[in-house]
């Protein structure tokens, strides 16, 4: 369903955001102080407009309460980063995403009300550290500070082998939620699905069990 964004700050972060949203089919206002960051988004996105976002009459004359999703990308300054967010849960913005530049910003976010806090170069450091230390971790995500999703290449150890034989929910305590082969996703593995050469696999479980798994089974 095509819904409403409207994204405040057009860094690399924030305009990353428009182009994905706009190219997804949606409707996006594009915000920011600078007027050739507004210029170069002219027209990729629904509506780009020049404006200072702490200033509360000029959030309310563009209709951002009728946005069903605001993103606040504001890149070094903090203050207009949290007065934005503010301004955005007084004007009863339903879902309010903002970037974070560190724990204290975080902390004093989520004592506003910001709906999610992003740490998109922290969460990004994290994932290049994962791919750096193990060959065969395609992604990472962090579901919280000890547990994790986790995308890793099948090791010649697993391939021929089914789930079943692998036993990997009883040997290290982590889940396998999907395999992803050339040509297909499933979603929902059986215990006698067979690992192939090259086949891609969704981990779910704590961090020191995936690590345990990932050495022992990777290639």
């Amino acid at each position: 369903m095509k819904q409403q964004f409207a994204v405040i700050g057009l860094g690399r972060f924030g305009g990353s955001i428009c182009k994905t949203l706009s190219d997804l089919g949606h409707e996006v206002l594009a915000i920011d102080k600078n007027e050739n960051k507004v210029n170069e988004f002219a027209d990729i996105v629904t509506q780009a407009v020049q404006m200072d976002s702490t200033d509360e009459q000029a959030l309310r004359d563009i209709g951002i309460r009728n946005m069903d999703h605001v993103i606040v990308a504001i890149g070094d300054d903090i203050q207009a980063s949290i007065l934005t967010t503010l301004i955005l849960k007084d004007l009863n913005v339903p879902y309010i995403t903002v970037k974070a530049q560190n724990d204290y910003h975080e902390r004093v976010l989520e004592k506003i009300g910001a709906t999610k806090i992003v740490h998109p170069e922290r969460d990004m450091g994290v994932r290049i550290a994962h791919h750096l230390l193990s060959k065969n971790v395609m992604d990472f995500i962090e579901l919280s500070p000890d547990y994790s999703l986790v995308e890793i290449k099948a090791g010649d150890k697993m391939v021929g082998k089914s789930l079943l034989e692998l036993n990997i929910r009883a040997k290290y305590g982590c889940n396998i939620m999907a395999i992803k082969s050339k040509d297909r996703l499933n979603i929902s593995p059986k215990a006698e699905d067979v690992i192939h050469k090259d086949d891609i696999l969704v981990v779910i479980g704590a961090n020191k069990d995936i690590s345990r798994f990932e050495e022992n089974e990777g290639a």
